[in-house]
């Protein structure tokens, strides 16, 4: 089966990769300005075997048992490990683990979870901060009204690096309200780097079919799987 996620791969790949490529440029950004991590959540160890062997190395998965069980097959050392799905307080520790990433940091008590597991166990957890930026109620994340605030105070805990921001958009949004939640998130991110170094460069957003909209409103990592890997069984 290997081969035959990297033959889809081998085709997927390229016109992701261009269509990244044609976002940044459209965008006047420098040609490396952009990560892609291949969201693997749903497919088989052969699909990260074949991730791995086209050079994709940053890879996200939303379960945490899910990502287990891939780290252990493939270790941590060549793979980064993103994890991107909504975390319960009670997997922190088992993801604060194996995850290089935690782009899914919805809430302070989310955020004191970690904070106390890292301090315990002597190490610091890197996050992102998930923001509601489309407002809808089925979403996680922090508060958009309050977000500058609270995301100041999760990045004042210890044990926790806050890299920068994530969000998703509304699935099937049209460009106006897209370019609105990503440039949301962005004047977010503008005003907590105007208090300092607290939060990092990050911006985590865009999937697959929004992230050349992502790119133009300054996303440095676009969230890919559906386009790579094709639908999930």
């Amino acid at each position: 089966m290997t081969s035959s996620y990297k033959e889809l791969l081998s085709n997927t790949l390229p016109q992701v990769y261009d269509r990244i490529g044609e976002a940044i440029s459209a965008s006047g950004r420098e040609s490396d300005s952009v990560r892609l991590v291949a969201v693997t959540k749903g497919h088989s160890l052969d699909a990260v075997s074949a991730a791995l062997d086209l050079g994709l190395t940053d890879l996200g998965e939303n379960r945490v048992e899910e990502l287990e069980k891939k780290v252990d097959e493939f270790g941590r050392d060549l793979p980064t490990w993103h994890m991107i799905g909504h975390l319960q307080s009670r997997k922190v520790r088992r993801a604060s683990e194996v995850a290089h990433l935690i782009q899914s940091v919805d809430s302070m008590k989310l955020g004191t979870r970690i904070s106390r597991f890292a301090q315990e166990s002597g190490f610091v957890v890197r996050t992102l901060a998930q923001v509601n930026a489309s407002g809808e109620s089925s979403k996680s994340g922090f508060n958009p009204a309050s977000a500058v605030d609270d995301i100041l105070c999760l990045s004042e805990l210890s044990g926790i690096r806050v890299d920068g921001l994530m969000t998703m958009a509304s699935f099937g949004a049209n460009d106006k309200n897209l370019t609105s939640t990503f440039r949301f998130l962005r004047a977010i991110h503008r005003q907590l780097q105007d208090q300092g170094d607290m939060v990092g460069p990050e911006l985590s957003m865009g999937m697959t079919n929004d992230f050349e909209i992502a790119i133009r409103e300054g996303s440095t990592m676009v969230r890919v799987g559906t386009a790579l890997f094709g639908a999930r069984t």
